[in-house]
């Protein structure tokens, strides 16, 4: 790339400080052009910048050059006073001097296409500039110092040795090597595989750690969901009235329990209903309720089984409502929760109880976690090769290489090895400016 890049690192607007990014060829005739010469690399210097002769801002310069920077190339950073007013001056200046600015997740694109990263580190950052709870922040820093990279690195080792001793049957057969070479890649191809589906089984946990834990209140009609749901999100974010059918659409509010992420849903009433609006709304409560990673379903004093117990599946929490008029449902009561919304009895032990499941659900994991569906559809494409690879051994050894080929090749697009230009701008579009 011959061209040098810039943009505003720091969020808009009146602040403190506000950091312009730089990155290219151009940054130090950038820099020399600006007033501020060339600071020794990696050490905060003072300077004046100037344009024209008039004074643009006193500054804070960090200077690094490539290659041994984020990007690859040389870089600065221009610590700037936080006023709209100098963050466009010196932008304008830029402009002038013939840089452009950065498109989303350029810095980080460049940082990827210059060997500084791999397209899953790459991932990592943007996945760390989002992060809203320590586990999502955990998560992105160990995919960030290459965790993921290093387990999907080591399948494709295996992948590669058990192609090599396929591959020396098919290019020696007059060759002195011993017989059935190809079958002895048979028990490295089963513990492969026995890897391949252990990842596959965790995939769920990291995309739930880094976008939500999903957690729906199911029930009848005045079953007290979204009594619930207010107690439960700390606000009055639901409308609850004693009229049946109150709820109509889905609710969502965004919680952390426990350090992670977690998406609560208040859902309408269970029921049959000619009440067209209504209808829609029991409708996406089914659905939400069926997508959902743990249901609470809730049931008031006299509340049958109904609709809400098909929708509900093993290891979710039944809740016993409205406590306080003292009595509960029979149904199961010893494994349920009774709460009162209104003294707050049970409250507590249903906070805990959610904690403890999401805990347990997205905690642990041998495999670093698969944080993206395209990661997650690679490996269920390397596993299948691979598996195809295993019968084709008893076949011939040549189906078996190129089944093992096709395998090698989507582990290494995770992490941008080969033929990746296809999703890079589908990766960096979700990037912010300045990174």
């Amino acid at each position: 790339m011959t061209d040098t890049i810039f943009a505003l690192a720091t969020p808009p607007g009146r602040g403190a400080v506000a950091v312009i990014r730089l990155s290219g060829p151009g940054v130090d005739p950038t820099l020399i052009a600006l007033g501020a010469g060339l600071p020794q690399a990696r050490m905060a210097t003072l300077r004046t910048l100037s344009r024209d002769d008039v004074i643009l801002d006193q500054a804070l310069i960090l200077r690094f050059p490539g290659p041994a920077s984020y990007t690859g190339e040389d870089v600065a950073e221009l610590q700037l006073h936080g006023g709209r007013a100098v963050v466009e001056s010196v932008s304008r200046s830029l402009l002038a001097l013939g840089l452009r600015l950065a498109e989303p997740g350029e810095f980080t694109r460049r940082a990827f296409e210059n060997g500084r990263m791999d397209l899953a580190q790459a991932e990592a950052v943007a996945d760390l500039v989002d992060a809203e709870t320590a586990a999502q922040a955990g998560q992105a820093l160990g995919q960030l110092g290459g965790a993921l990279s290093r387990a999907y690195a080591g399948f494709r080792r295996d992948l590669l040795k058990a192609l090599s001793l396929i591959e020396a049957e098919i290019d020696f057969p007059d060759e002195e090597v011993p017989d059935g070479l190809a079958r002895t890649a048979g028990p490295l191809l089963d513990g492969l595989i026995a890897d391949l589906e252990t990842a596959l089984a965790g995939a769920a946990r990291g995309e739930r750690v880094r976008d939500g834990y999903r957690i729906v209140l199911i029930g009848e009609t005045n079953a007290g969901k979204s009594a619930l749901f207010n107690a439960l999100v700390a606000r009055e974010a639901a409308i609850v009235t004693p009229i049946a059918g109150t709820t109509r659409d889905v609710l969502d509010a965004e919680l952390v329990i426990g350090g992670y992420a977690v998406i609560l849903s208040d859902t309408a009433g269970l029921r049959t209903s000619d009440d067209p609006i209504e209808a829609e709304g029991v409708r996406r409560a089914r659905l939400r309720a069926s997508d959902a990673d743990l249901r609470l379903w809730v049931l008031a004093p006299g509340d049958e089984e109904g609709e809400a117990g098909a929708l509900a599946q093993p290891g979710d929490l039944r809740v016993f409502s409205k406590a306080d008029l003292g009595s509960v449902p029979s149904l199961d009561p010893g494994g349920g929760i009774a709460v009162s919304t209104l003294t707050g009895e049970g409250l507590e032990a249903l906070q805990a109880r959610i904690a403890e499941r999401v805990s347990r659900d997205l905690s642990g994991g041998d495999f670093p976690a698969v944080t993206r569906e395209r990661h997650r559809l690679r490996l269920t494409e390397a596993l299948q090769a691979t598996r195809d690879a295993r019968s084709a051994l008893d076949v011939g050894p040549e189906t078996a290489a190129d089944d093992l080929r096709r395998a090698a090749s989507a582990l290494a697009r995770v992490t941008g090895a080969v033929d990746v230009e296809d999703v890079l701008g589908e990766v960096f579009a979700s990037f912010c400016i300045g990174k």
